[in-house]
């Protein structure tokens, strides 16, 4: 698989060189991914329907029991609609599930090897009666997946994170849950709009968020993120430059040019060291303490593994209140 130019260079983390400029590619590809009636299923438990996956039409059972989810946002999905899976991938070796994700609805779930080299014999020892996945990111072991159980795979991760959401709720058979989990969501974001202002403030204020990264540039995310998204259901303003970002996903800065990503409001997170990913030097300069949001004190820093690395609607929950604190804090 080519590795495209997105959420990681570093090799600290495959799982991020997978997603940017390939989940925009993707981003259009599987919007309209529905089932068929129910029909018989001799060999499988009984009823199934068809659910219309990146690699065709695939049979599930109506109601799986056994769920088999490789990667965060499948899990996400899971976990959004009630359903536990028997098995999950870690993202990477020394990480377990995503720290967001509460405690008792991850626990007890079997963890099947890390998110870009799944353990198929533990897979398979699970039984599964539907895996779910991606193509960007499981696509060559799909032949071998689909042996073991029914695989939903949608086209990508990331940006088109609500659609794939309905395809994780078809094929679970969870259809009803998820317009309930989508109301919530809706009504949240427009608990946090009104508490910001309302919808002309929201537009009024300009929000960039970037990313340091050891092993790589300073990152600023475009319209085509997940976290985007959530930003534009809330109606906040974007800086312009966040419209300059590459294939839609990021745009990349020196600590020598930080200064171009200064705005409104500005969200900071930091995966690795920060020494290395050049977050210490960067904050220490005179370029960065200049910076309009800096001296107004609108510079949040928030938690990488859930802001920007969580896909989801029970990561978006959670970033949207912690949005809400950030922006209504008393300077």
């Amino acid at each position: 698989m080519t590795v495209p130019m997105n959420r990681f260079r570093s090799p600290l983390r495959r799982r991020a060189l997978l997603t940017g400029s390939l989940a925009l590619t993707g981003a259009l590809a599987l919007t309209a991914c529905g089932s068929s009636d129910s029909d018989e299923d001799s060999a499988g438990s009984g009823k199934t329907h068809t659910v219309k996956t990146a690699m065709g039409d695939v049979n599930v059972p109506v109601k799986p029991e056994r769920v088999v989810v490789l990667d965060t946002a499948e899990l996400d999905s899971a976990i959004s609609l009630g359903v536990k899976p028997v098995g999950a991938t870690h993202v990477e070796a020394e990480s377990g599930f995503p720290e967001y994700l509460p405690k008792e609805k991850v626990s007890g779930i079997k963890d099947v090897g890390e998110m870009m080299t799944p353990n198929m014999e533990a897979i398979a020892a699970l039984k599964p009666d539907l895996i779910l996945t991606s193509k960007i990111r499981h696509a060559a072991k799909y032949d071998q997946l689909k042996k073991i159980a029914p695989t939903v795979m949608t086209e990508t991760t990331g940006f088109p994170w609500k659609e794939n959401f309905q395809v994780h709720a078809d094929a679970l058979g969870k259809r009803a849950e998820a317009k309930k989990v989508v109301s919530a969501y809706e009504a949240h974001t427009k608990k946090v709009t009104e508490a910001i202002g309302g919808p002309a403030k929201a537009k009024q204020t300009k929000v960039n968020v970037i990313r340091f990264v050891e092993g790589a540039d300073i990152r600023l995310y475009g319209e085509q993120s997940y976290i985007a998204t959530l930003l534009k259901d809330v109606g906040l303003g974007r800086a312009p430059i966040s419209a300059k970002a590459k294939d839609g996903f990021s745009y990349d800065l020196s600590p020598e040019k930080i200064d171009l990503a200064d705005t409104d409001v500005i969200f900071q997170s930091t995966y690795g060291d920060p020494k290395k990913a050049k977050q210490t030097q960067t904050t220490g300069s005179g370029l960065w303490k200049n910076m309009k949001a800096v001296k107004s004190g609108n510079v949040h820093t928030v938690e990488d593994e859930l802001w920007l690395q969580g896909i989801g609607y029970t990561a978006a929950d959670k970033i949207l209140d912690e949005m809400q604190a950030d922006l209504t804090k008393k300077k």
